[in-house]
């Protein structure tokens, strides 16, 4: 099959609204993974979505495989998840007091996710992500915490950082805004360098309060955990007495039921959730042992709260998405999708002679323009951007929407279908062989 684009495809409205809120939005945008600052032009303005589809304002249709950056497992706008969010909107949006259905949907995330006892609801990944550092800290009584360059836990002050010169170094603050002092107790590593966290722990004795990464990796493309990594790390906390924690905002509920941790085996002192909890919906999640989540206030003196935690619409979407997620697990069939993906993607690349590597983990994955595998963020540096920038153009122009940048993992959806898998590489044939 060879694709064409579509006849009518025009973004005139998409960049007249772009226009329009640049007027009133820093950039346009809302998050600054929206405006296309990596591959240039402009952003696609969404109209509404269906199943695997995206509809645009200027009437554009689209293959999606970014569902909005993970949350959409089940497809756009799935008829159990939009009766549940319609059914709690007519009973009120926020009331600031207790519902049961904050305490069905943490019954359902204990049942799920192998390490969690106790868990608070929050609004974001971000929102969880701090707030699991601050209890980690306030458990150890410890200041550090070990993160690694190219896993992206939110814009949390004390995580926002980039990496120095040494392989065990302080971070730096990536950000304007962003003080020495919330960042100087932020220990900088290379993922996937198992030597360089040994020598960290054995530098900062008895310092390091945790060690927070990505179990999978998603926010510098797809970058699995090399074989007994993980399990090295968590010996190494356990021996230490530092607190672990999964960032599985991206991973939770994505690669298996029961996140990476499942997948792997590894079970982590704290986990902290997204995207899909919410079924599409505002949600962060932070959870783990009981011993540690019993010191988050009003149980212990560790301080987080929340007026819009638990929103009951937001709950009412994440029952309904993690109920059919547990009762008709798609896992199986994500997994088959995504080999088709890949296989098809890096044959496309190999025929159109671009050095290429794809790598996957079931429903989240990468097509890095790199001519090595990528462990680490120094090797998805060495991608070719302004070939992925042409790659995404060419997509979005054949009626496939891609991620907006290299250092992005795709996703896709129990909605996509194997005749939907084949055409977008078919797309992707044609527009890699142009490259």
């Amino acid at each position: 099959m060879t694709s064409s684009p579509p006849a009518a495809f025009s973004q005139a409205k998409s960049t007249a609204a772009f226009e329009a809120a640049r007027r009133r939005m820093p950039g346009g945008v809302n998050s600054p993974a929206r405006a296309f600052g990596a591959v240039g032009g402009t952003p696609l303005f969404i109209e509404r979505a269906n199943g695997p589809w995206l509809f645009d304002i200027d009437g554009n249709q689209l293959i999606d495989y970014i569902g909005s950056w993970g949350p959409m497992i089940l497809g756009h706008a799935h008829p159990v998840v939009m009766e549940a969010v319609q059914q709690a909107a007519s009973r009120g949006t926020s009331f600031g007091a207790p519902t049961e259905g904050e305490s069905e949907l943490a019954e359902l995330i204990v049942d799920m996710v192998p390490s969690i006892e106790k868990l608070r609801l929050v609004n974001s990944g971000t929102e969880a992500t701090m707030s699991a550092i601050r209890l980690a800290r306030g458990a150890t009584g410890r200041d550090k915490v070990i993160k690694f360059a190219g896993n992206y836990h939110g814009h949390v002050d004390s995580l926002l950082v980039a990496a120095g010169s040494a392989a065990a170094t302080l971070g730096v603050p990536d950000s304007p805004g962003v003080t020495a002092g919330t960042s100087q107790d932020t220990v900088i590593l290379e993922h996937n360098d198992l030597p360089a966290i040994q020598s960290a722990f054995a530098q900062f004795d008895g310092e390091i309060a945790a060690v927070i990464l990505e179990p999978i990796v998603g926010n510098m493309g797809c970058v699995p955990p090399e074989p007994g990594y993980l399990q090295a790390v968590r010996e190494l906390c356990s021996q230490h007495g530092s607190i672990l924690i999964f960032d599985e905002v991206m991973t939770g509920f994505r690669v298996a039921a029961g996140g990476a941790q499942q997948l792997y085996g590894i079970t982590p002192d704290l986990t902290t959730l997204g995207k899909i909890v919410g079924g599409g919906l505002p949600v962060g999640v932070y959870g783990g042992r009981t011993d540690l989540m019993d010191q988050v206030l009003p149980a212990g003196k560790v301080f987080q709260a929340g007026t819009l935690s638990g929103n009951p619409l937001a709950t009412a979407a994440g029952i309904a998405t993690l109920k059919m997620l547990r009762d008709e697990p798609p896992y199986q069939t994500l997994d088959q999708l995504g080999q088709q993906l890949g296989d098809g993607l890096s044959r496309a690349a190999a025929r159109a002679g671009i050095e290429h590597q794809v790598q996957r983990v079931g429903s989240m994955l990468t097509l890095f323009f790199n001519s090595q595998p990528v462990r680490n963020w120094t090797d998805a540096d060495r991608c070719d951007r302004q070939r992925f920038a042409d790659y995404f153009w060419g997509m979005i122009r054949h009626g496939v929407y891609m991620p907006c940048s290299q250092f992005e993992a795709l996703f896709f959806s129990a909605t996509h279908t194997p005749e939907l898998i084949e055409q977008t590489i078919d797309v992707a044939a044609d527009v890699l062989a142009a490259l």
